[in-house]
């Protein structure tokens, strides 16, 4: 009986909130109209010290690093977070730095050449 209950109860959280692609797909169009409207308000309230035509560039480069996901279930994972980062922006949950960390400039790789591991005293 508590063994039926567990595999109905793990059945029900299973199931993906997207079933196919298409579905998914709108669900992250949504999320992102939601960010777009929500980034004058978020640039004000944050006193941040971009413009909102750069916040919006940051904000199409952030979803297309993921543009390449295929399967809903993951999208899904995708769009959760990116409800949840939503809902604590507008909240003011998160702090200035928390927003800033995305506009650092990206970090070049570390060449792995041969000169570069002998330098630095690796093998």
């Amino acid at each position: 009986m508590a063994s039926q209950l567990v595999k109905a109860v793990a059945s029900k959280q299973a199931k993906p909130a997207s079933v196919s692609f298409e579905e998914a797909r709108k669900r992250v169009l949504n999320v992102y109209r939601a960010w777009y409207r929500e980034l004058p308000r978020t640039c004000e309230a944050y006193a941040l010290d971009v413009s909102i035509k750069q916040a919006r560039g940051k904000l199409r480069e952030e979803f297309m690093k993921n543009a390449h996901v295929r399967d809903p279930r993951v999208i899904d994972l995708l769009v959760f977070k990116a409800q949840n980062d939503l809902y604590d922006t507008y909240q003011i949950y998160a702090s200035k730095t928390h927003l800033m960390r995305y506009f650092h400039e990206t970090e070049t790789p570390k060449r792995t050449d041969f000169l570069t591991r002998f330098y630095e005293g690796k093998p």
